[in-house]
């Protein structure tokens, strides 16, 4: 199946339109955030930011100052700047009878100005209008149109993002012109619940944004925009679902053995299990012994026991006779995984094997062999595991850890490197609700909440940095009772443009007051120098790691119990969450100092002191989500997330459930979306390009 013909205007390239050119086609695909040729519909969804009141107006004796009117003027003299200083205004003088304007141009030709607004015509003037010297002046109107033409200047006139080389008339005439090629495409939402939500049609909604009657016409929370986000969710959640569906038909295998190694690993652990934590590995060795394949997601709080959940899922595979891999992003993750895992799999009799970047020659050679007899059980390494010359000899479970950080093609990648292979993800960023269904909906979910008995409570504080002498003098208390401690900077070096405090520096003036006590790991270092700053670390033989943010994530030193985190308000809540949950590991009281640079702005002040209320993960994300948006709660800004075009969570989040449940009941009515309805759904899968999903439906 092709796209269907009725929407091939839209997808047809915006040279098309008059007036875009080549030159402009390069200007609209930076401008769209296109990669190839910008179409029509990209235009039609870049949405405005805001909107030009054009309703107001006056005569000229009642202009408010500072406001944008459109007023009647006569043109009565033109005076262009004096020979010899062109940078003066050229100046054009009117008046309507109840008062005078000055309307001034710079750098404007004297004969387009003529032409524009000559002697003793009548022309409508749209724009700013301010008081200089006491007379009213309009400085470059945005609109200067004919008595005749007033039914064409819109009265409320949408602002878009621009980007230089494009101002805002071209972009409106274009959409205006892509507007009009819009085709009446058939109705994909359900009649009823369109009704009970007030809103319009897909096209009717696209016209009112363009062409709004109302300011308030615009804003995200509008109907108008709430139908397109609904669709944009609609959309997402429907692909979810046939990816899903098109994986659990490529059937999985049973996998789950005896419980024999699984009890052998609960003995050796030195604490019981948690609630949560037995539920879980309760639910992955259900999804297991299913005949379908295992999608599950494992979200978890800093600290609680995500790993050892992972073992135990890996070990239910191998006691079938089968093998496990686990994926971390991050050399230092992994083998921090490694380290939990190592002591606990000798105890109960698993093989275990590590394979990174750093593995070259013979030692690399050597665990391929033993991994493609069989004879490691379990491989813990990074997106090393998925490069072409790893065989596994019957890979029945991957484990990806950190799954924002990889994107779902190499989800799938890994899962590939055996037959009908159960996939575990797992995250320590617990992840706000509406955004584990709009990434991960494809996957069922399990819950860490409660930490396991033993970690202490963080007491948080906020300082602030001019107060840091105090802090270093507490830092060397500490260290003189025997403490271990974190202290984080946000940036390596010192840069031109930024006044943050560089773990370099910072390590080096601390160097100066404690000597040998500090250490430094940073994000530039090479894997074995790391490994090695924080074995000393770990090993007692350094007291004060300077770091930069590679220690947010897996790193385990149960005697660390202070953090400082300056410039605290530069960080995101979920990333102080989880740089905070690197202490309270052991039995000291542990303690987090958040140095900010003051004065704090209203965002930040709000994120720290969420912080100091809590240490529940799964709020704090919640938190951050209000805070800042989706992509920063992800670290999609960075790792390249499918982020809404249109849909903006804050705004539409509550639409997500009703997209989810209808998607589920569509394709429970109509799995191959045959119906008319469902032929029109896939028409909604091609406008926000899903079509892999409809290709699976072609696949069947």
């Amino acid at each position: 199946m092709v796209r269907p013909t009725v929407l091939n205007p839209l997808f047809a390239s915006i040279t098309a339109l008059p007036g875009v050119g080549p030159k402009l086609e390069k200007l609209y695909a930076r401008l769209l955030g296109r990669e190839g040729a910008p179409r029509m519909l990209d235009l039609l969804f870049h949405l405005p930011t805001g909107a030009i009141d054009r309703r107001a107006r006056p005569v000229l004796r009642e202009v408010v100052p500072d406001s944008v009117v459109t007023v009647l003027v006569t043109i009565e003299r033109h005076r262009p700047p004096p020979p010899g200083r062109a940078r003066a205004p050229y100046l054009i003088y009117a008046s309507d009878g109840t008062g005078d304007l000055v309307i001034a141009y710079f750098n404007a030709r004297k004969d387009y100005l003529e032409r524009l607004l000559p002697i003793g015509a009548r022309r409508y003037v749209s724009g700013t209008a301010g008081l200089y010297d006491g007379v009213l002046q309009m400085v470059h109107p945005d609109r200067v149109i004919e008595e005749a033409q007033l039914e064409s200047l819109p009265a409320i006139e949408p602002v878009y993002p621009l980007t230089e080389g494009l101002s805002a008339n071209p972009i409106r005439r274009a959409i205006e012109a892509a507007l009009a090629k819009l085709p009446a495409l058939p109705e994909w939402q359900d009649a009823s619940f369109l009704a009970r939500s007030g809103f319009v049609s897909f096209g009717e909604a696209l016209r009112c944004l363009h062409r709004p009657a109302e300011p308030a016409d615009i804003l995200p929370s509008s109907p108008a925009w709430s139908r397109l986000a609904y669709d944009e969710f609609l959309a997402g959640q429907l692909a979810l679902m046939l990816v899903r569906a098109h994986m659990r038909r490529a059937s999985g295998r049973r996998s789950a053995g005896d419980g024999r190694l699984r009890a052998r690993l609960i003995a050796a652990l030195p604490y019981a299990l948690t609630g949560s934590q037995t539920r879980a590995v309760a639910d992955i060795v259900a999804d297991l012994e299913r005949p379908e394949r295992m999608l599950r997601l494992l979200q978890g709080d800093v600290g609680s026991g995500k790993t050892v959940v992972a073992l135990l899922a890996c070990a239910a595979v191998i006691e079938a006779g089968r093998q496990a891999a686990l994926m971390a992003p991050t050399e230092l993750l992994a083998r921090q995984h490694l380290t939990t895992i190592a002591p606990l799999a000798e105890a109960s009799g698993i093989r275990v094997a590590v394979l990174t970047g750093r593995e070259r020659g013979r030692e690399r050679t050597d665990t391929l062999d033993r991994l493609a007899r069989g004879e490691i059980d379990l491989l813990v390494g990074t997106h090393a595991l998925f490069q072409r010359d790893v065989a596994f000899h019957d890979l029945a479970l991957a484990v990806v850890d950190e799954q924002h950080r990889f994107g779902v093609h190499q989800r799938l990648a890994l899962a590939q490197k055996g037959r009908a292979v159960d996939v575990l993800v797992m995250t320590a960023t617990p992840i706000p609700r509406t955004l584990v269904l709009t990434y991960f909906g494809d996957m069922d979910s399990s819950e860490l909440r409660e930490k396991p008995a033993g970690r202490q409570p963080v007491d948080t504080r906020t300082i602030a940095l001019h107060r840091l002498d105090e802090v270093i003098a507490a830092v060397g208390r500490a260290l003189g009772e025997g403490r271990r401690i974190y202290w984080v900077c946000p940036l390596v070096d010192e840069s031109e443009t930024t006044d943050l405090a560089a773990a370099q520096a910072r390590a080096h003036a601390l160097t100066e007051v404690f000597g040998e006590a500090v250490d430094l790991v940073h994000g530039r270092m090479r894997g074995s120098e790391k490994d090695l700053a924080m074995a000393r670390f770990a090993a007692g033989k350094t007291q004060l790691l300077v770091a930069t943010t590679v220690i947010e994530v897996g790193v385990d030193v149960p005697e660390a119990s202070i953090m400082v985190i300056e410039h605290a308000e530069r960080f995101g809540l979920a990333q102080l969450h989880q740089l905070r949950g690197r202490i309270g590991r052991g039995a000291a009281r542990s303690t987090c100092l958040l140095l900010y640079k003051a004065p704090l702005g209203e965002t930040a002040k709000a994120r720290l002191s969420i912080l100091r209320e809590t240490e529940d993960g799964f709020r704090i994300a919640e938190e951050d989500l209000r805070l800042r948006g989706e992509g920063d709660v992800l670290g999609t800004r960075q790792s390249g997330l499918p982020g809404f075009r249109l849909a903006r969570i804050e705004a539409h989040g509550a639409l997500l459930q009703a997209a989810r449940d209808d998607a589920g009941l569509m394709l429970a009515r109509d799995p191959e979306l045959k119906s008319e309805r469902g032929e029109a759904l896939r028409m909604l899968l091609y406008l926000f390009e899903r079509d892999e999903a409809v290709r699976l439906l072609r696949a069947g």
